[in-house]
């Protein structure tokens, strides 16, 4: 692999994904991010803004759930139960989020790049029809699609994020071709409710994916011996290519959970899927931030992420 070591999306316009101050995903998250990275001493390339078309989209997403994203943008209309709005301006955004992950997609599989961190990303509970939990389109689903019709197989699907990633889990439960492993707080506790550690997947999928829920409380150290099982998980598929969706909301404080990791988390898991792809995958790993509502814990988080992956 010939690539730049590591890009990261730093384009503000990336951070038009919130659905206003109001809102517990708000305005401010890649602004905290920025300034915090702005403080590191890292070697990096920028990632450049796009925005994903329809067949961008459609590549996960039924065809019908785009055109009614694209027939209810900017009424404030639910394309949840009312945790999603459709608020003005979510539409594009949320394409320029797809899309900058599609290229940074493109740029792993072409060699252009090892590494990418794309900090408004992660949408993991969108369903292939529907939106969910703060996330109108699932970027994660379309990576995961993207490499696959590329021939890239198995990729590994690698999730930090306080809860369970059931868009991803869903969509892909039956499908042997993805890795699926999630640490997040007990979802008897906490949205959406899934990721009990007897899904493993279906079919010929059974023992391909892997949740591990932790209880209310959890510190790093529970996180650590969880981890165990993640990596024991990885080395028995060794995938390809690992995406990891790296949500800051774990941490301890975040107002819509109950964990109790500091960075040192995150920085663990980076560190461990970095050197897992350089034996298996070529070196190519995709971040993506995920969730996270307090802003000094995203900016905590995802810089010590772009630290141990740079």
């Amino acid at each position: 692999m010939t690539g730049v070591p590591l890009r990261i999306a730093t384009d503000k316009r990336l951070g038009a994904y919130h659905f206003g101050p109001g809102h517990p995903f708000g305005p401010g998250r890649m602004a905290a991010f920025l300034e915090a990275l702005d403080e590191l001493e890292l070697a990096y390339e920028a990632l450049p803004l796009a925005e994903a078309d329809t067949a961008t989209l459609t590549r996960f997403h039924a065809r019908e759930y785009v055109e009614r994203v694209q027939s209810l943008a900017g009424t404030g209309a639910p394309l949840d139960l009312g945790d999603t709005p459709a608020v003005p301006g979510i539409d594009g955004a949320a394409k320029r989020v797809v899309g900058t992950v599609a290229a940074a997609v493109d740029d792993l599989l072409a060699g252009r790049v090892r590494r990418a961190f794309v900090p408004i990303a992660g949408l993991h509970h969108g369903q292939r029809d529907r939106a969910s939990g703060f996330c109108v389109y699932n970027d994660c689903g379309v990576a995961l699609e993207t490499l696959l019709a590329a021939g890239v197989a198995p990729v590994a699907y690698v999730d930090i994020d306080v809860h369970h990633g059931d868009g991803v889990y869903d969509s892909f439960e039956t499908d042997p071709r993805v890795i699926f492993a999630d640490i997040h707080q007990d979802g008897r506790t906490l949205f959406p409710g899934t990721g009990a550690a007897e899904a493993q997947g279906k079919g010929a999928a059974h023992g391909t994916k892997l949740n591990v829920p932790l209880p209310p409380g959890a510190d790093d150290d529970a996180f650590v011996e969880a981890w165990e099982r993640i990596e024991a998980h990885l080395e028995r598929h060794q995938p390809k290519v690992i995406v990891m969706q790296c949500g800051a909301d774990g941490l301890a404080g975040d107002p819509l959970a109950s964990l109790r990791y500091t960075s040192k988390t995150h920085a663990s898991a980076a560190r461990r899927l970095r050197v897992l792809t350089e034996r298996w995958a070529e070196g190519r790993l995709l971040a993506l931030g995920g969730g996270g509502y307090d802003l000094s814990n995203i900016a905590a988080a995802w810089t010590a992420v772009v630290r141990e992956i740079a």
